[in-house]
Order: C-alpha cells, then sequence, then structure tokens
C-alpha cells in the first residue's frame, strides 16, 4: 500500500502528501483537543464532557460559563501552545543538528530563560509580567550567544550541540549562584517558576504565545522544504539552489522564539522538546522534520500530564512539569534499553 501520494491543485501545482503522516497528525490533534475538553471539567467543581462543549458552544449555564471560560480554558490554552511551541522547536533543533540530542533543553535555552526570570526575581523583585520579559530575554540571548559561538564558516549539527551543551552548563551555574544570593522569599519563589506551571495562567499569557505562534509556525513551514533538504547534507542542499545559512537562521531564530516565549508563559517545562519529535517521529515513520505531528505530539503531551498532575495529586499541588520530567526520564530509560537491546549502543 503507498502511503504516498502526489496531489495536484488547480493552479498546476504538484503537492506530496504522506498519508500515514497526515493521519497521524490529524488523530494526535483530535488527541489533544479532547484531552483539553477533560481537563477543562477537571477540578473541584467537575463538569461533565458534553456540558463543557455546550458551553464552549455559547449554551452552557452562567455558572459553567464563568468557570469554563474564565478560569480554566486560558489554564488549557496555554497548555497547548506552550506544548505545540516546545514540540515544533524540539522538531527544529533536531533537525537542524541532525541530532536527536539537539533540543532546546539540552543546548540550554530553557537554561537561558530561567536565568533570564532569576535575574528579574532575584535582583529586581519583578511581577509576573517582567519575569515573563525576563525569560524571553533571557532564551533570545542565551540562543544568539550559542549561534556565535557555534559559527565556524556556517553553524553545523555536531559543534552546535557541544556548544549549547558548554552554555548550558556555565548557565546553569549562574542559576545556582542567583539563588544562593537570593533571600528566602525570592527563592521560594524562583523554585516554584523553574519547576514550570500551568497553575494561575490567564488571558494575558494566552493572548502573546497566540499571537506569536500565528507568525512563527506559518514562517517555519514555509522553509520546511529547505530544512528536509538540509538534512542531507550541506554541499547537496546548495546544489539544490537551498539557501543553507539563510534557511537556517531563520528556523533556528523560530525554535529559540517559540523556546523562550514558551518557557516566559509557563516556566521551564522539561523533556516535551525533547520527546515529542522523536515519538512523533516513531509514529509516522517518515523521514524528514514532521513539523505538524511534532506540534500536536507536544501539545497532547503537555495537556495529558497537566490532567495527571491535577487528577492524581489535585490542582495546584504538582507542577505539571515535575510530571514531564518523570514520563520524560521514564521515556529515555525505555528508549536506552531498546536501543540496547538491539545493538546500537
Amino acid at each position: 500500500m503507498k502511503t504516498n501520494r502526489a496531489v495536484r491543485t488547480p493552479g498546476g501545482l504538484s503537492v506530496r502528501v504522506d498519508v500515514r503522516t497526515l493521519v497521524v497528525g490529524a488523530l494526535l490533534l483530535l488527541v489533544a483537543l479532547a484531552a483539553s475538553v477533560v481537563l477543562i471539567g477537571t477540578g473541584d467543581f467537575p463538569i461533565p464532557a458534553a456540558d463543557v462543549v455546550r458551553t464552549l458552544l455559547g449554551e452552557g449555564d452562567p455558572g459553567q460559563e464563568f468557570i469554563v471560560t474564565e478560569l480554566r480554558l486560558p489554564r488549557v490554552l496555554v497548555g497547548l501552545l506552550v506544548g505545540a511551541s516546545l514540540g515544533l522547536a524540539g522538531a527544529l533543533f533536531q533537525s537542524i543538528s541532525r541530532n536527536p540530542l539537539g533540543s532546546p533543553d539540552v543546548l540550554g535555552l530553557g537554561q537561558g530563560a530561567t536565568a533570564g526570570a532569576l535575574v528579574v526575581i532575584v535582583l529586581f523583585s519583578g511581577t509576573a509580567d517582567q519575569v515573563a520579559l525576563g525569560a524571553l530575554a533571557g532564551g533570545l540571548a542565551t540562543g544568539f550567544a550559542i549561534y556565535v559561538l557555534a559559527w565556524k564558516r556556517g553553524v553545523h549539527g555536531y559543534r552546535l550541540v557541544l556548544v549549547g551543551i558548554g552554555v548550558s552548563a556555565i548557565v546553569t551555574a549562574v542559576n545556582g549562584y542567583l539563588l544562593t544570593k537570593s533571600d528566602i522569599v525570592d527563592a521560594a519563589r524562583a523554585i516554584v517558576w523553574m519547576t514550570g506551571s500551568l497553575e494561575g495562567r490567564d488571558w494575558d499569557q494566552v493572548w502573546p504565545l497566540l499571537v506569536l505562534c500565528a507568525v512563527l509556525v506559518p514562517l517555519v513551514l514555509a522553509n520546511s522544504r529547505g530544512l528536509r533538504t538540509m538534512e542531507m547534507g550541506d554541499d547537496v542542499s546548495y546544489a539544490l539552489g537551498v539557501r543553507v545559512e539563510r534557511v537556517r537562521l531563520v528556523l533556528m531564530l523560530s525554535a529559540v522564539l517559540l523556546t523562550a516565549s514558551a518557557t516566559a508563559a509557563s516556566g521551564p517545562v522539561g523533556f516535551i522538546a525533547l520527546t515529542a519529535p522523536q515519538l512523533a517521529r516513531r509514529l509516522t515513520r517518515a523521514p524528514g522534520p514532521n513539523l505538524v505531528p511534532a506540534m500536536c505530539m507536544g501539545a497532547a503531551l503537555l495537556v495529558g500530564s497537566d490532567w495527571i498532575s491535577q487528577r492524581v495529586f489535585g490542582a495546584g499541588q504538582l507542577p505539571v512539569g515535575v510530571v514531564t520530567g518523570v514520563l520524560g526520564g521514564v521515556y529515555l530509560l525505555w528508549l536506552l534499553v531498546t536501543e540496547r537491546r538491539a545493538g546500537r549502543i
């Protein structure tokens, strides 16, 4: 059975479609949306899924409408956007570096955003909005430093990962120093933020992240052909007419912005960017970066993790970053065991 089909548009443009990838992406999106409906109905005042859907369509009673649209929907939307952003950023970095470990978690972007937030918390006792801006600035500064240090007649995957690991170690040490110099109140506030949480998220976090995704996702998808070609090597890409460094710079900047903005909205949520692209690729069994499936997988993982944290421990008792860390650690252990049994390590 053929999984690739060519679709010709009325304008004469021919597009190759991988049917399995399309189906997997659609199913992951449905899983993410279904988990969101269940999550909205979870809490001290449980609401059946059917009533949640009716309320979202504007047919709920005033009490349910307040709970759904004002209290729970913003948190779920932030979870979907953060998960999708991290999944897409992870797929971009892994494809650019041609290394499954080339994710924002390993390269130090999350730690850089954390450093920016800690500077605002510890040195200036900033507000929540100022902490978010500090995280965004820290993530961008770290991404710029990694790109500059990894540049040598271009940015190549192996060097990018090594530089990222080094920068991550340095920034982690800076974060530890900032914590030791803070008072007990600021330190406690910083530790809570560093675990990664969706608690207390409202529409103020939804709109900036939504606007940024609306701009960056189409930009990334427009350059996806060049990204896929670059996986065959820079020489082949140049021969096929791809402006390698331009495409790489645009996609890396997009990935850094996605990671930094997601971290600014929820704190550093671990392992989503690392595991979502790998899980998506295992499901699609397709070569290439699998950008859309990685986005949908990231959204489903984060919303599902938030549901687990609320269902098992109660809302606000366990940050979602703890759950994603546990699930990511289990996945990595399973991956190591399977790779060892296969004789690849």
